[in-house]
């Protein structure tokens, strides 16, 4: 490492910088991956991203709460992110009036599928109850679904890990999937993306287009609320919790 190398590494390690510099270096690194292998969905910067993060903590003994205290400006901007995928959605405003009963039909069926086959799944394969509850809500986006794991006796650490892996396969297999089905409308494929994979599928979605990225922030959305009303309560009625 040449000197004035050694000087930036010194400077960085004992500022809060370290997590925003890290962070930023990480996902460059993993977009220009994605675009030489000219955008295959397989090489999902999202995925790349976390898993080069992973491995520069552990190689450096560098504990997470560390690398968030510099990196939770990214996560603040997630909620002016959030609030902006208003923008394309209000773009589709005609479709919305046209299609609202079928769309809020499919966002019941599509999460409760998502509850269902994971709680069935754990279920099946013996997982104690904690993490079948944990699973409950993997498919909403992260805040929300860890608040929901809490509420319903889940581990939300567990949850958040299984939320960030159901969006990186959602955003990498859903299109491929929605091919062979014959599913070619970019609006349907969108709303199955932000049921199905939340946050990173409809950032999946708007890499294909602007029309997609919307119904997909609008199915993330209006999923994350029904699920925190819902879920909750069917549970209840259920005899779960």
């Amino acid at each position: 490492m040449t000197p004035r190398l050694n000087e930036i590494w010194v400077y960085l390690a004992g500022s809060p910088l370290l997590g925003l510099t890290a962070t930023l270096l990480a996902y460059q690194l993993a977009w220009t991956i994605y675009q030489r292998a000219k955008f295959n969905p397989l090489a999902n910067p999202v995925a790349i991203s976390v898993a080069l993060l992973v491995l520069v903590l552990t190689l450096t003994g560098t504990p997470y709460q560390t690398y968030f205290d510099g990196a939770q400006f990214v996560h603040f901007l997630l909620g002016p992110a959030t609030v902006a995928l208003a923008i394309p959605l209000y773009q589709q405003l005609s479709k919305l009036r046209r299609d609202w009963f079928a769309l809020l039909v499919g966002v019941l069926a599509g999460s409760t599928a998502a509850i269902a086959t994971a709680m069935g799944t754990a279920w099946l394969l013996g997982a104690s109850k904690a993490t079948i509850l944990s699973l409950a809500p993997k498919s909403v986006t992260t805040p929300i679904a860890m608040g929901i794991a809490e509420k319903i006796g889940g581990l939300p650490s567990l949850t958040a890990v299984l939320v960030i892996a159901t969006g990186i396969l959602g955003a990498t297999l859903a299109r491929s999937i929605l091919r062979l089905m014959k599913v070619t409308d970019h609006s349907v494929m969108g709303f199955a993306l932000g049921v199905s994979a939340h946050g990173i599928g409809t950032a999946r979605g708007f890499q294909v287009s602007e029309e997609m990225g919307a119904f997909a922030g609008l199915a993330m959305g209006v999923s994350g609320v029904l699920t925190a009303l819902l879920l909750p309560l069917a549970l209840r009625l259920l005899g779960v919790i």
